[in-house]
């Protein structure tokens, strides 16, 4: 009987653990923004990180629209390539916990549209079927940028 009590109440605690982790993944680390948006609060070296990998799809996006104005199905593979899932594939644990949900859902639909785009280039697909992908994922990078900002937050929080 002690046993099944003892039991219970781990079940209890776990499940109250799985709980609290789903709301901070869903949630992130957020608070109301200066400017309407939300703001995803972060250390600075994390807020670094993630501008460093939106400047990173930056220059992708450049390369790609530079290979399809200069012919270079090469260059818009390549460019296209080196900003798919695989350079999303170290994200730190702790850091995506701060991230809310729609957050993440959006940044990783941006690499999953970007190994696409390789694969359609890749199979020789004309340059307008190129620009249409490409304009559905700068749609999203806009509304992202649109409806969140990046805080960094005091170290004490």
């Amino acid at each position: 009987m002690k046993s099944n009590k003892i039991a219970m109440i781990a079940i209890l605690l776990w499940v109250i653990t799985l709980a609290v982790f789903a709301w901070f993944f869903v949630r992130g680390t957020t608070v109301v923004g200066t400017d309407n948006r939300t703001a995803v609060v972060l250390k600075a070296d994390e807020r670094n990180l993630i501008l460093q990998e939106m400047r990173g799809l930056l220059a992708a996006t450049h390369g790609i629209l530079e290979g399809i104005t200069q012919e270079d199905r090469d260059q818009i593979i390549q460019s296209a390539r080196s900003a798919g899932m695989a350079s999303a594939a170290d994200a730190n644990p702790a850091l995506m916990a701060k991230l809310p949900l729609p957050f993440k859902t959006l940044g990783m639909s941006v690499h999953q549209d970007m190994d696409e785009l390789t694969q359609v280039a890749e199979s020789g697909q004309a340059t307008p079927a190129l620009l249409k992908m490409l304009t559905g994922t700068l749609a999203k990078c806009v509304a992202c940028h649109a409806a969140w900002q990046l805080k960094v937050g005091d170290s004490s929080e």
